[in-house]
């Protein structure tokens, strides 16, 4: 997974970003940037998951889109 990948194409994948995790608003997508850490704390926070839960969901996502 190539991470680079994802921050290159956020703004296409903004619509994927929010379809994937539906609770994730504009502001949330906004934030996050392509910054995969970012990502991760939001999505945590958002789903209340532990850090490996949001970090192993943010690496599914990646490797999904970074193709």
């Amino acid at each position: 997974m190539n991470w680079d990948v994802i921050q290159g194409k956020w703004k296409q994948l903004k619509g994927d970003t929010q379809s994937y995790w539906g609770k994730l608003t504009d502001d949330d997508v906004d934030r996050a940037a392509g910054d995969r850490e970012k990502l991760v704390g939001i999505v945590q926070e958002r789903y209340g998951l532990a850090k490996d839960d949001a970090e192993r969901q943010v690496d599914e996502f990646a490797a999904k889109h970074s193709a």
